[in-house]
């Protein structure tokens, strides 16, 4: 009995011992793993140290990839350093992007990737972009940039599209932009449509704007109207 007990006790702790060192195992195998999903990410707790080299060589692969990716698409940062000399072309895609967006204002525009002829080409379309802005009211104009002739063209141009939204009374009318003739054909022009919605009943009349003359023809056509109205059919 006292043989059997020793025996048992034996094999416990063999026991306890292949245990332990299964979940040792265990835990080691998780730990490599977590780390090499770490590494694939590209975390700062990417221990190369627990790569086997097979995965050290994957992950290298991985990242060039990635990073070649990102030079060609623009969707990601991109290491020109990091690019293979066979994998070069990527530059030229990266250039012609690059021009892209300094030429159209669309994505991000680094001008110390620009040729000379290049800069020159980019600042030229941003003073015509700029002119026609500056002409047509669309966007924001910068008049440092336009050249004395240019000026006094836009300068025209204000004062024409101006007369002609306060003419259409429009919100973006600047009365004190008009020069005294001007503001006399607006006044007139007012005046009349004031008088014909007095007259007909179209529109918001303001009495107070009416002569005393034009005050008579709004009465007499007020009259009119209520005897046609009261005709019998």
């Amino acid at each position: 009995m006292q043989r059997f007990t020793i025996v048992f006790a034996i094999l416990a702790v063999l026991s306890g011992y292949a245990f332990g060192a299964s979940m040792r195992s265990v835990d080691n195998s998780k730990i490599k793993n977590e780390n090499l999903s770490d590494c694939f990410d590209g975390f700062d707790t990417c221990n190369y140290a627990l790569l086997t080299p097979a995965q050290a060589k994957e992950i290298a692969s991985f990242r060039y990839d990635n990073n070649l990716w990102g030079c060609l698409t623009g969707y990601r940062e991109c290491d020109d350093s990091a690019i293979h000399p066979s994998d070069r072309q990527v530059v030229t895609v990266e250039r012609s992007r690059n021009l892209l967006a300094c030429e159209t204002t669309i994505g991000i525009c680094d001008k110390s990737l620009l040729s000379p002829s290049e800069a020159a080409s980019v600042a030229a379309i941003k003073k015509e972009k700029n002119r026609l802005s500056c002409e047509t009211g669309a966007g924001s104009c910068d008049y440092a940039l336009l050249s004395p002739e240019e000026a006094l063209t836009v300068h025209r141009l204000e004062r024409e599209h101006n007369l002609l939204a306060c003419q259409a009374n429009d919100v973006s009318c600047d009365t004190s932009s008009l020069t005294s003739t001007e503001a006399a054909q607006l006044a007139s022009i007012k005046q009349r449509t004031n008088l014909l919605a007095c007259k007909t009943g179209n529109g918001y009349c303001d009495e107070s704007l009416l002569s005393p003359s034009q005050s008579k023809e709004v009465a007499e056509a007020n009259r009119e109207r209520g005897s046609i109205s009261s005709v019998p059919e």
